[in-house]
């Protein structure tokens, strides 16, 4: 059996996995309660409990541990035990753990927090005779609703820094219809990992596994991330109805999805509870077709949708950036009647083997996010505004930045630029990627004439376009597309008011 001692402690803990940080899923400052007991060489191989009550209304546990005499080999396991039973054994290779309802440290069980009494389960598998260790354990008991949604899954930053960070924003596993061959060459139900693992292989930042209408994904993500510690693995499931598909975005906790339901009456029911939740909602391939071989694929809500509500549109599904299947239409229809939707795209991968540029290969297209840093909240908060653009070959350095100046005031794409007087609009771009390739300006869903500025010659290249003063638009973007006309980069509008 192999034993963990202070140095690899540190690393588990130091990305919030072993144990959250105080602030951090829950933990407060201050412990609510200081659980002690004093080992001796007499407890040598020997198992105890130390129990505690937890009080009513507690929505999680937290808890730190630290003892004295590792420098001489005392080596500690450490478990909890609820009242319904076993919660978890994590031996000696945690500093501490958390539990919710919805989400637990790896190792140990999410499930209800019930009141009562709780015990903490030690076992002592080496101490030195003559060596006394005291050990430690500051407990937490979170009470809020909101403490239990700040889950150590939301809280991590992989990396400092703003910049564009590339990833992929829809994709399946074995815990919904993700499958892949196994060792044999029979296709399987495709185990997480695989997904992680191969978005790792191809430089993405960050991914969101969105498995049809489930959280039980969520733990092993728990499980991969303190290793995949290069890409950020945000929550995400796809809410799967009849009326239409949708990725729910940051947040582990449960969503009904049962619409038509007296529990969900109507679809605006459900996206007022995402709110809630602290996520965001994009719709999902809102041109594909539904029938019996896409249950609910296409965008087919039964009433009214307040669109104020929903905060993206996936404008690319796989390879679908151009023709029938492309949701660009359909986004910039709701655009046009007062939206301020974000695109992104997703590569709707159900088998981590296929190889890019195949149907549904990771990271085909990738979504590109402008963010304070790579974090979850982050790249919410990018999407949010607008600051993204879709890649929709899921290259590793395609770039498209632009920003739009008008009467002194400046906006980045997604933002809002005020326009009096009919000013002249002028657009500084910067294309990375894309040699050969042309701009296109489209202003309110229409392509706009082109000018010698538009064609792009070499591979990172900044220039400059003058859009005519008007009051009729309501919003401009561009777009990079192929000599085939082909959409290659996606950009998010700049909306103008007058």
């Amino acid at each position: 059996m192999l034993r963990f001692f202070p140095a690899i402690l540190i690393l588990l803990s130091g990305l919030g996995f072993g144990m959250p940080a105080a602030g951090q899923s829950g933990t407060a400052a201050k412990p609510d309660l200081v659980l002690r007991k004093t080992i001796r060489y007499t407890d040598y191989h020997h198992l105890m409990s130390i129990p505690f009550d937890v009080p009513a209304g507690t929505v999680r546990i937290s808890m730190r541990f630290s003892y004295t005499g590792q420098e001489q080999r005392t080596a500690l396991d450490m478990g909890i035990q609820g009242p319904e039973g076993f919660r978890g054994w994590s031996g000696g290779d945690k500093d501490g753990f958390t539990l919710s309802l919805a989400d637990a440290t790896p190792s140990y069980l999410p499930g209800p927090i019930s009141p009562g009494r709780w015990r903490l389960l030690l076992g002592v598998p080496n101490i030195r005779p003559g060596v006394v260790s005291e050990f430690s354990a500051q407990v937490y008991f979170d009470r809020s609703v909101a403490e239990e949604m700040r889950d150590p899954l939301l809280q991590l930053r992989v990396r400092s820094g703003p910049g564009w960070y590339r990833g992929d924003l829809h994709m399946h596993t074995a815990h919904s219809d993700g499958a892949c061959k196994s060792q044999n060459g029979r296709m399987v139900p495709c185990p997480l990992f695989r997904t992680v693992e191969d978005a790792a292989a191809r430089g993405l930042d960050f991914i969101a596994i969105t498995d049809h209408n489930t959280e039980s994904h969520y733990d092993d993500e728990r499980e991969l991330q303190p290793y995949f510690d290069r890409v950020l693995l945000m929550p995400g499931r796809e809410i799967t109805t009849y009326q239409g598909h949708a990725n729910l975005f940051g947040t582990t906790r449960f969503l009904d999805f049962r619409i038509g339901t007296d529990e969900v009456p109507n679809l605006n029911a459900m996206l007022r509870r995402v709110s809630g939740l602290g996520g965001i909602i994009s719709i999902n391939h809102p041109a594909a077709p539904s029938g019996e071989n896409c249950m609910g694929c296409g965008w087919l809500p039964e009433s009214t949708v307040d669109y104020h509500l929903i905060q993206a549109v996936e404008v690319v599904n796989g390879r679908n950036a151009d023709g029938a299947r492309s949701g660009v239409g359909f986004w910039e229809k709701l655009l046009n009647e007062g939206n301020h939707l974000t695109a992104i795209g997703g590569s709707d991968n159900h088998d981590a083997d296929i190889a890019i540029p195949g149907p549904g290969s990771i990271g085909y297209p990738t979504t590109v996010v402008y963010a304070d840093n790579l974090s979850t909240p982050a790249i919410l908060d990018g999407i949010r505004a607008g600051h993204v653009f879709v890649d929709t070959e899921g290259t590793r350095d395609r770039l498209l930045e632009y920003s739009a100046t008008a009467g002194g005031h400046t906006a980045m794409m997604g933002d809002a630029l005020e326009v009096k007087d009919n000013a002249s609009i002028h657009i500084s771009v910067h294309v990375k990627g894309a040699d050969g390739a042309r701009l296109a300006l489209i202003a309110d869903g229409v392509e706009q004439p082109a000018t010698p500025e538009m064609t792009i010659h070499g591979n990172d290249v900044r220039t400059a376009l003058d859009v005519a003063g008007s009051t009729a638009h309501m919003w401009i973007r561009l777009e990079v597309r192929n000599d085939a006309g082909h959409r290659l980069l996606i950009g998010n509008p700049v909306y103008l008011s007058h």
